[in-house]
């Protein structure tokens, strides 16, 4: 995942991460360190040939434009 990058790029913090999302610090340390699984929600994309976002209703469009 390429969270820990876009944060150190931006240069902040986890904690600063976590508290503009309403999140706690352990939360952000748990995504960058790829402790969630996102192996389910891959497999869902793939199996019905849509994108992530389709699935999460962030867009309307099945597929991204490639």
């Amino acid at each position: 995942m390429r969270l820990k990058a876009l944060r150190e790029k931006r240069g902040i913090s986890q904690l600063k991460l976590a508290m503009d999302l309403g999140l706690n610090q352990n939360s952000i340390s748990r995504y960058e360190s790829g402790a969630r699984d996102y192996k389910t929600l891959i497999a869902l994309a793939d199996y019905f040939d849509v994108s992530i976002d389709y699935l999460l209703e962030r867009t309307d469009k099945p597929k991204m434009n490639r």
